[in-house]
């Protein structure tokens, strides 16, 4: 396995499928670069270090988790 440097660019390519993956996606706009096709949201997120990556990801998994609760509170649920 590849041994991590402090300088190295970090990479993470994420896929979501969600019946809601529009609203949700709409949480991203201002978090990173993602497409939007059917029931999926792909994004991949680059970093300079594994720490600036994680804050990016917690970022997007607290949008997302907003996002996805708003949703259930208007729409019950469904």
């Amino acid at each position: 396995m590849h041994q991590q440097k402090r300088n190295d660019s970090v990479s993470l390519q994420l896929l979501l499928e969600h019946s809601d993956s529009g609203p949700l996606s709409s949480s991203l706009i201002t978090e990173a670069e993602f497409s939007h096709n059917g029931d999926e949201i792909s994004l991949t997120l680059t970093a300079n270090s594994f720490s600036d990556i994680r804050a990016r990801w917690n970022s997007i998994m607290r949008a997302l988790i907003a996002s996805e609760q708003s949703l259930e509170a208007t729409s019950g649920g469904d």
